[in-house]
């Protein structure tokens, strides 16, 4: 039987209309009671590359923000997890829509045979991809996949298993879609540390079209690999005022180290020598993480531009950010050899090879 190759043919992406980044920092800022610390958090912000992050959580009467009076926040006690689940039951599936509604516009999304989703910031039964299936119209026929909490790397997970389903089934037409609602998870923490792990996130989708057809990109060998003695350093905690995120400051300083190993460095690139690379997805965890990673492999400060781009735009959407980051790069000039690589819970670092096509 011949080989098979899958093309991620194109990429739609959708955020809310409410930008919430400014009203964050604002509120956390009053948070921290010393003036040091208040100053490092100022200081950090300012620093973050991140100009926008926009939130499913709707504006109060007179136009404030979730942590302002009338707004989602404003109470002695934060909501429960129920509440937030309850949004997320809501808001996720709306997101999603408008995602592949944008993906649509691209290319015609007529005949999909298997719908994987990723998403890490809800839960709710039936799953966010059987309420989706339903309200775009799928066939009941259409098989679906939900990849959960698996966090920052979970769109290559989700484009890996896609790639799977077309190399076995080439008439396959795999509907792919991260959607994640990370400003529902909000801590009423006055720590720094905390504090700055919730400055990067937003709310974002992606929706993409896996297949056959030689359009957009080639998705090449995926690869995998873990830093030992890391599992500590990026972690969710469900608790009963929603997920906790625990960011550790050291996971930028650990990726560097682990890079700088030819050997772990060789295994997040999938064997290839940076050298040979003319096209970098990488997540936009941070961008101390985005900092990390060139300065660790020698990059060009150019090389970057589309994960920092995205950062900038929208913060870190969790698994939808490195869909965000391919977008762009598909609407940009051929590329003869990219690397597409996210890092997440693990501490893992996870991707595969691309390539234009057509």
């Amino acid at each position: 039987m011949p080989d098979v190759a899958a093309y991620l043919n194109a990429i739609g992406i959708a955020v809310p209309d409410h930008d919430i980044h400014h009203a964050f920092i604002a509120w956390a800022q009053g948070r921290i009671a010393d003036a040091r610390p208040a100053k490092l958090f100022a200081r950090m912000a300012a620093r973050s590359g991140i100009e926008h992050r926009w939130s499913v959580l709707d504006r109060t009467s007179v136009g404030g923000s979730p942590v302002a009076a009338e707004g989602f926040y404003a109470r002695p006690e934060l909501p429960g997890t129920g509440e937030r689940m309850a949004l997320y039951a809501e808001a996720a599936p709306t997101l999603g829509i408008a995602a592949i509604d944008a993906l649509g516009a691209q290319v015609p999304i007529q005949g999909i045979t298997h719908f994987v989703v990723a998403s890490c910031t809800g839960f709710v039964a039936p799953g966010v991809d059987q309420i989706i299936a339903r309200r775009i119209g799928l066939s009941p026929s259409v098989e679906r996949l939900l990849i959960g909490f698996m966090g920052c790397y979970a769109a290559v997970a989700a484009l890996r298993t896609a790639r799977h389903i077309v190399r076995s089934d080439p008439a396959a037409r795999v509907l792919v879609l991260c959607v994640e609602l990370s400003t529902l998870h909000l801590q009423a923490v006055s720590e720094i540390e905390p504090l700055l792990a919730m400055l990067q996130f937003g709310d974002g989708a992606a929706a993409a079209l896996v297949s056959a057809a030689p359009q957009g990109f080639a998705i090449g060998q995926p690869f995998a690999t873990t830093l030992p003695d890391s599992e500590g350093l990026i972690r969710w905690d469900v608790t009963d005022s929603g997920f906790a995120m625990h960011l550790s400051g050291e996971v930028p300083a650990r990726i560097a180290a682990g890079l700088a190993d030819p050997d772990f460095a060789a295994a997040a690139t999938g064997g290839r020598a940076p050298a040979e690379i003319d096209a970098w997805a990488v997540h936009a965890g941070g961008r101390s993480i985005l900092d990390a990673v060139e300065h660790s492999l020698g990059l060009a400060p150019a090389a970057l531009a589309a994960s920092r781009g995205v950062l900038a735009d929208n913060g870190n959407m969790s698994s939808a950010t490195l869909m965000f980051v391919l977008a762009r790069l598909l609407a940009g000039p051929p590329v003869r050899d990219g690397v597409a690589l996210a890092f997440g819970p693990g501490l893992a670092a996870e991707g595969f090879g691309f390539r234009s096509v057509g």
